[in-house]
């Protein structure tokens, strides 16, 4: 091939990966966060609320799963300034993020929930059970049990899509990685370095959510 691999440039600054690294770290944190609080809400409103809940909460779900999320971000950070709503890169970022995960999140929560048994529910009535006990107890950790995995899959793909955030300079690790490629021109080395590091990142998650799995979830023996 004739070509000469030279990792030097891209080490000399890899700090900005490193800054970048973190803010695509923090906006995968905030969006799971913010994501989560919008999609239990609204698993529970789909399953439980009445119609003029229930339309809303699908025309949210049907519009964001429909759309790129590169429109989106355009959406919200080039659109929404036309009605007095402005915001920096990646405060929009954040918003789409958790916005993009909340419909997918929606679903998930929802297909949990439906999935327990209508016995379970009517054995916690029978066991003199609150209503706000067996929501939590009898339909929502088991719930949650059985979409973990759907759940944490879909947070990781959540943290590779945020390398979309890049568009609107947001400062994440994408972002960093195509400012150093275009002082120094090492394209392959820079993409290279980056491609390690989300496996890293990816991995790294991955790691956390099954400890977080068996903390949560797993029952403790007796002997």
């Amino acid at each position: 091939m004739g070509y000469e691999f030279d990792f030097a440039p891209v080490f000399a600054n890899f700090d900005q990966l490193i800054e970048g690294a973190l803010i695509t770290i923090q906006l995968t944190v905030g969006a799971i966060v913010f994501g989560t609080l919008i999609a239990v809400p609204c698993a529970i409103g789909k399953t439980a609320g009445p119609r003029y809940v229930v339309w809303p909460i699908n025309a949210y779900i049907e519009i964001i799963r429909n759309t790129p999320f590169l429109i989106q971000i355009f959406f919200i950070y080039f659109a929404l300034p036309g009605l007095g709503l402005r915001f920096n890169p990646n405060t929009a970022a954040l918003i789409a993020l958790s916005v993009n995960v909340g419909a997918y999140a929606t679903e998930i929560v929802r297909a949990g929930i439906e999935s327990i048994g209508k016995g379970q529910i009517e054995a916690g009535i029978a066991l003199g059970l609150k209503p706000i006990q067996i929501f939590r107890y009898v339909v929502f950790k088991p719930a949650m049990r059985t979409i973990y995995p759907a759940m944490t899959s879909q947070f990781i793909y959540l943290m590779l899509t945020s390398s979309v955030v890049s568009a609107i300079s947001a400062t994440d690790l994408a972002a960093a990685g195509n400012n150093i490629q275009s002082q120094t021109f090492a394209a392959f080395e820079v993409y290279l370095v980056i491609t390690g590091i989300y496996l890293v990142l990816s991995l790294g998650f991955s790691a956390l959510f099954s400890l977080i799995q068996r903390l949560a979830f797993t029952y403790p023996t007796t002997r």
